[in-house]
């Protein structure tokens, strides 16, 4: 019994990990996306900024990466580059590991 609550906590452990990060970074870059005609460029740099280390703490070097040069790509005025950027990020993003969920788990 106490070998499958170990192995339990684990699991929820690493799903509250994917959610601090990984969807924490999806949501935020989905807000700055679509609003951005309201955001500042240094608004933009700066949450990018921290969706990068959010992807960053979480392992996903690639679209922390490409997360960054977006940020820096606003910052000099390169709106399609950007884009571009930002775009690629998010699909690295999609494409990065999930925890998966047992559909038999059995809840007290």
């Amino acid at each position: 019994m106490e070998i499958s609550r170990k192995k339990m906590r684990e699991e929820v452990l690493d799903r509250v990990k994917y959610v601090k990060t990984c969807v924490m970074a999806r949501e935020l870059c989905l807000l700055v996306r679509t609003n951005r005609a309201v955001l500042e460029p240094k608004d933009v740099q700066d949450i990018c900024k921290y969706i990068s280390s959010l992807c960053k703490e979480e392992g996903c070097s690639e679209p922390s990466g490409l997360c960054l040069k977006a940020a820096a790509a606003v910052g000099s005025k390169e709106e399609e580059q950007y884009l571009e950027l930002c775009a690629q990020s998010c699909v690295k993003c999609g494409e990065a590991k999930r925890p998966t969920s047992k559909k038999d788990a059995y809840v007290a």
